[in-house]
């Protein structure tokens, strides 16, 4: 037993030496404005991801390439970066004003221009997080990039195999492909990449697009066209680091402007010496939680509060969401749509114009109603940012006006190191990864609190991760069967808590006696094969859990606001 903990901790000690050597090799090569990544240069970057093994990446360290690691990673990255040889990480240094046009992954809001054929801009407006989010991903597809080529160059003259000659045929073709073509190209695709028929098969329509439904093949030669390239020519792709960025990174610039834009707004509307509770979560749950049961009345009738929100969060039902933005914009939501380049949208919801909350029309018209702002999810360490900015006092003129923030709640989602997918954690403390810091903190919401919802609640401290694609299975056992009684891992919690302490107890910018909330809901199990993030979203199974949050959180802020009228 003893020996299989030894080994146990041996591996977990491997895991996080990895990590810092790629966090400090990361920050070097930035540092240094470029490096390619398959060269003598990247060469440290790749050794840590393959010895780390993380989780999200599956097979990496397998001669077959690793699927849903790829299908992850592509919908976070640019369109068509598999085809660019020149990746250049910027800032945001005008081409929204050019003829270039943005291309924004589907599951990462950032701003990406494709210069031409060989070069791929893309803009770093989040911090630290966001360049070794993007870094990884990069070593990770161009690792899989070389096994593609290593299974179809024959010879040193760089001859290629007869599957990579058909590959190409079908990647060649105008129009669409016929079943019969369709499933001759997986075959030998399936050929190349070590995998069987079945499971390119089952993979397959997941990468399409409306555009391009046979991207899967199109992606998967790009990306051996390239490394086949690198190999036989020595025409080596490289990451390069505009200058402007590396002067830029960590100057608050975008989050200043962000938070300043929010303070004018309240200030404009004379919320600004108002309560405030600020709200850390997405930018539907509140908005619908307050005004649904407003301008869906009849349907509530009829269905249950959960069935009306998982209506909303269909894409489909535009006119529905519709009705219940109309009516919060006629009921005290104001929107501040992100111009500052922090991709962090805002909502203010002025409750004096709230009609009534479960019935209770305690709030109208009560000149002293609290006043709540919705911020859309952070990134990493742009949650420390965008809170050390916004906490700090509005300049009005040559006054400075200290908001009185009664309360900030952080609703999320977070990988959970026991139960499942939807399960809930309300933690306690959160421990910065790779560091010895940890943030103990009073959390209003409890575990009681959402007991007998047919959810999985725990409660204990969350892990404040470097990256949630960095994880792997031996370091979070580690962490689950240690003393610090971890539950979970996320990005941002020790962040913004950095922040909330150094304004309440030792820069006095908002009152010590602030009250937090934190709250997340499990979108993944980093530890059970098959539930990683890789494996896809919470889809509809994310509703409950979100609104089970959403609605707790205003249950305290509404009791707190009608007994603070009382008195």
């Amino acid at each position: 037993m003893t020996e299989l903990l030894n080994i146990g901790r041996n591996r977990a000690q491997e895991s996080t030496n990895a990590i810092e050597r790629m966090y400090i090799t990361m920050r070097h090569l930035f540092i240094r404005g470029f490096y390619k990544p398959m060269g003598v240069s990247g060469e440290t970057l790749r050794e840590a991801l393959l010895t780390l093994r993380p989780e999200i990446y599956g097979s990496i360290g397998e001669s077959k390439v690793e699927l849903s690691g790829l299908q992850y990673i592509i919908e976070r990255l640019p369109e068509g970066i598999e085809e660019c040889s020149f990746i250049n990480l910027t800032s945001d240094e005008g081409y929204s004003n050019s003829h270039f046009k943005p291309i924004i992954p589907p599951k990462r809001r950032r701003n990406c221009y494709r210069i031409d054929e060989e070069q791929m801009n893309i803009e770093i407006t989040r911090g630290r997080s966001e360049i070794y989010d993007i870094l990884t991903h990069l070593t990770f597809m161009f690792i899989e990039s070389h096994k593609i080529m290593q299974n179809v160059v024959i010879n040193e003259a760089g001859h290629t195999s007869r599957d990579w000659e058909k590959l190409s045929v079908a990647v060649s073709k105008f129009g669409d492909l016929t079943q019969k073509e369709k499933e001759i190209a997986i075959t030998h695709t399936a050929n190349i990449l070590g995998r069987t028929f079945a499971e390119i098969n089952q993979v397959y329509d997941r990468f399409a697009t409306l555009e391009n439904p046979n991207k899967f093949l199109h992606l998967i030669h790009s990306l051996g066209k390239l490394a086949i390239r690198e190999a036989i020519r020595g025409d080596k792709r490289v990451i390069t680091f505009s200058p402007i960025v590396r002067e830029r990174l960590g100057h608050h610039i975008h989050g200043e402007v962000w938070a300043n834009t929010i303070k004018k707004t309240l200030h404009k509307h004379g919320l600004l010496n108002r309560k405030l509770h600020i709200i850390s979560a997405n930018m539907h749950s509140v908005m619908n939680t307050l005004y649904s049961p407003l301008a869906l009345e009849d349907m509530l009738k009829e269905k249950s509060n959960f069935e009306v929100y998982e209506q909303l969060s269909n894409a489909k039902n535009d006119k529905l969401r519709e009705t219940v933005t109309k009516k919060a914009l006629q009921e005290g939501m104001i929107t501040l749509d992100d111009k500052s380049g922090t991709n962090i949208d805002v909502q203010i919801f002025d409750l004096a114009k709230l009609s009534h909350y479960k019935g209770d029309k305690g709030l109208n018209g009560k000149k002293d109603a609290p006043v709540i702002i919705v911020m859309d999810y952070a990134f990493g360490e742009q949650a420390y940012e965008t809170m050390d900015e916004l906490l700090k006092p509005y300049k009005d003129k040559e006054e400075q006006v200290y908001m009185n923030v009664d309360s900030i709640s952080i609703m999320g989602k977070a990988g959970i190191l026991q139960g499942g997918k939807g399960d809930l954690m309300i933690p306690d403390a959160h421990l910065f990864e790779g560091t010895a810091d940890n943030y103990p903190f009073p959390n209003e919401l409890k575990k009681s609190d959402f007991e007998g919802q047919g959810l999985g609640v725990y409660d204990g401290s969350m892990v404040t991760v470097l990256g949630t694609s960095l994880q792997n299975r031996d370091l979070l056992k580690f962490f689950h069967d240690s003393t610090w009684n971890v539950i979970g891992l996320e990005m941002e919690g020790a962040h913004y808590q950095k922040a909330i302490q150094a304004a309440a107890k030792l820069r006095s910018n908002i009152s010590p006696e602030v009250k937090l909330r934190y709250a997340y809901y499990a979108s993944d199990n980093p530890l059970e094969t098959g539930s990683t993030l890789a494996s896809g979203g919470l889809g509809t199974a994310g509703v409950k859990p979100t609104y089970l949050i959403t609605e707790k959180i205003l249950e305290q802020i509404f009791n707190d606001a009608v007994q603070n009228l009382k008195s």
